[in-house]
C-alpha cells in the first residue's frame, strides 16, 4: 500500500479507505497461516509511517489550538469558540485512531516475531 496511500492532501483523515486497507491487510497478515515476513515487516512499515504522519497531524492540532485561545482576547469570541471546539474534536478523533493504529501495530510485531522464531 505505502505511505502516499494513507494520507491524501497532507492529512490522514482524507484517505479513510487506504486506512481501512491497512487495517483489514494487518489482520490477514495475522489470520495467514503463510507467514510471509517480508510482507508483514512491510505492513509495519507503513503503519510506523503512518502513525507518524498522525504524530505530526497532532502537533499541528496542537499548535493552532494553543494560538486560538491565545487570540480569543482579541476578536470574534463565538468564531473562535466554534474553531476551538473543532480543533478538539479533531484532536480527539486524532489521539483515537493513533491509539487504535498502535494496538494493531503492536498485535502484528508481536506475530512478527513469532513468525520469526518459528522460522529460525
Amino acid at each position: 500500500m505505502g505511505r502516499a496511500a494513507l494520507v491524501v492532501g497532507g492529512s490522514p483523515a482524507k484517505n479513510p479507505a487506504a486506512v481501512s486497507e491497512l487495517y483489514e491487510q494487518i489482520a490477514a497478515l495475522i489470520a495467514d497461516s503463510e507467514r510471509d515476513l517480508d510482507t508483514i515487516e512491510r505492513t509495519l512499515t507503513d503503519g510506523y509511517a503512518y502513525a507518524l504522519v498522525l504524530e505530526a497531524e497532532r502537533w499541528r492540532l496542537e499548535k493552532r489550538l494553543a494560538e486560538a485561545a491565545q487570540e480569543l482576547p482579541a476578536g470574534d469570541l463565538a468564531g473562535k469558540g466554534a474553531e476551538l471546539t473543532g480543533l478538539s474534536q479533531r484532536l480527539d478523533a486524532n489521539a483515537s485512531e493513533l491509539s487504535s493504529l498502535r494496538a494493531r501495530l503492536g498485535e502484528l510485531r508481536r506475530y512478527a516475531e513469532t513468525v520469526r522464531v518459528v522460522g529460525v
